[in-house]
C-alpha cells in the first residue's frame, strides 16, 4: 500500500486539523507532488473554479466530476507572468472544499495553523509546519519520517504513487511537464475557460 494513502488514512476523525491535514495531503499529491513552500504559500485567490469534467470524456453521457484550477504563479520553473495552471479534478477537491467550508476560509492562505483548542490562525502555514505535517502524518502512518527527505517529502510519496499507477517519474522536470501537458489536455479536451 502506497505511504500517502496510509498517511491520509490518519486523517479520519472530525477534528479541524485532520481536515486540514486531509486536504493537504490530497492537494500536494494531486497537485503534481508541489514543494512544501508552493502548498505553504496557496492562496484561496488562485483556485479558480472550472467546468465540471466528464468521468469519461469518451462518453457523452457520462457523470461529470467537479473540476478547479490552481494558478500557480511565481514556480522555481516559471515566471510569476505565466498563466501556469494544474488541475484539482474529483475527491481531492471535494476534500479542499469541505476544510475551506469547516474552516471558514473565503479569502487568503489555504493552510493556516490550527491551535491546540481547534483555534484556526490567518496567518499561512511555513514551509516547515508543512514538512512537520507530512512527516508527522507518515510517521503516524507507521513509516519512518526519516525515509523522506525534507525538501521532497511530498514528491517521493507522489512518485510512488505515481509509480504505482504506471507514471513514469523522470525527475521533477518530466513529472512538472507531465502534468502541465495533461492540464492542457484536459482543458481542451473539456472545453474549460482558459481565462
Amino acid at each position: 500500500m502506497c505511504s500517502h494513502r496510509c498517511s491520509l488514512a490518519t486523517c479520519t476523525s472530525d477534528r479541524l486539523v485532520d481536515a486540514r491535514d486531509a486536504a493537504l495531503l490530497l492537494v500536494a499529491f494531486a497537485w503534481g507532488g508541489r514543494r512544501r513552500s508552493e502548498v505553504a504559500r496557496l492562496r484561496v485567490e488562485q483556485l479558480i473554479e472550472e467546468v465540471p469534467v466528464p468521468f469519461d470524456p469518451s462518453d457523452p453521457k457520462s457523470s461529470t466530476l467537479p473540476c478547479l484550477s490552481i494558478r500557480l504563479g511565481r514556480t522555481k520553473t516559471t515566471g510569476a507572468e505565466a498563466d501556469a495552471r494544474v488541475f484539482l479534478v474529483g475527491s481531492p477537491l471535494e476534500v479542499l472544499r469541505e476544510w475551506l467550508t469547516r474552516a471558514g476560509i473565503a479569502k487568503g492562505p489555504v493552510f493556516r495553523a490550527i491551535d491546540q483548542w481547534g483555534g484556526l490562525d490567518d496567518k499561512a502555514l511555513t514551509p516547515q509546519s508543512v514538512n512537520w505535517i507530512l512527516k508527522s502524518r507518515i510517521s503516524l502512518a507507521g513509516f519512518d519520517p526519516k525515509d523522506f527527505s525534507a525538501l521532497w517529502a511530498t514528491r517521493r510519496l507522489f512518485y510512488r504513487g505515481g509509480a504505482a499507477r504506471g507514471f513514469v517519474a523522470g525527475g521533477d522536470a518530466a513529472v512538472a511537464a507531465s502534468f502541465r501537458a495533461a492540464s492542457s489536455e484536459l482543458l481542451q479536451r473539456t472545453g474549460a475557460a482558459a481565462g
